[in-house]
């Protein structure tokens, strides 16, 4: 847990930290539209190899970016052992006993985890590469047509930001309540399945009450320096589209292009 990244933002100069946080929102919708819509794995190398790029711009080691699949780990053998007890078409590739599995059960999970690992990375990119304040900014902008309907759009996007930088927070309490479950003696590590679900769930109690004084804490700290909700704000940082902003929405755009024109012509 201590090399989880997700959630994470990574303070260092690149091109992909200048870009304006509503271009790389507009290419997180634009790019995760194209990993769910193909059918073909040459699409999947092309938007792979995309990314690959922009991690190398935003100076982001891919190590990185494969620590932030742990967690996914678990959900993906759950995953295949699913499909592997249920799809039965295609070829029989192998035998477990008495369960044949077949070929599509095998294609069916991969595409699924393919296209899954690929929106974990888009997703960590952008919280990689975007400081909280310029994330809010972004999305409050995106939701600028719902306050034709009084739709609170500053405070949606403080919570969605507030929420995913509470990940790693989350995350460093979790492994610091570990650690001084370990020094008491409880085992996570061996034991019977039982106990070691018992373990995690002696958990949940300490990391919800944590949960809640941190969130009071920025509650108290937000009151102090006198946020009021709906109250009309000014800016000091005003964002502003520059031509590598529209370059990347239009490369986005471009891939999005090339993934639905793939179902036809691929």
């Amino acid at each position: 847990m201590n090399n989880l990244v997700f959630g994470k933002y990574i303070p260092i100069d690149s091109l992909m930290h200048r870009l304006d946080p509503r271009a790389k929102l507009i290419g997180l919708f634009l790019m995760i539209a194209a990993v769910f819509v193909p059918k073909s794995w040459w699409v999947f190398l092309v938007i792979a190899l995309l990314l690959t790029i922009a991690l190398l711009m935003a100076k982001i080691g891919i190590k990185m970016i494969v620590q932030s699949f742990k967690p996914m780990i678990m959900m993906m053998i759950f995953l295949l052992v699913i499909n592997a007890l249920t799809v039965k078409t295609g070829d029989v590739l192998f035998t477990v006993g008495s369960v044949e599995v077949y070929s599509d059960a095998i294609f069916n999970t991969m595409f699924v985890i393919v296209r899954l690992l690929l929106m974990i990375s888009i997703t960590t990119l952008l919280t990689a590469t975007t400081n909280p304040l310029d994330l809010t900014l972004g999305i409050e902008w995106l939701l600028k047509p719902f306050e034709i309907v009084h739709f609170p759009t500053h405070e949606v996007a403080m919570m969605v930001s507030i929420a995913l930088r509470f990940i790693p927070t989350i995350i460093e309490e979790t492994i610091r309540i570990m650690n001084a479950q370990k020094s008491r003696g409880v085992d996570f590590d061996n034991g019977r399945l039982s106990e070691k679900i018992a373990a995690i769930l002696s958990l949940i109690v300490p990391l919800f009450s944590v949960a809640f004084e941190r969130a009071y804490e920025l509650a108290d700290a937000m009151e102090a320096r006198g946020y009021v909700p709906g109250a009309k704000r000014t800016r000091y940082h005003v964002l502003k589209f520059r031509f590598t902003d529209f370059l990347f929405i239009l490369i986005c755009v471009a891939a999005l292009g090339f993934s639905i024109a793939s179902r036809f012509y691929l």
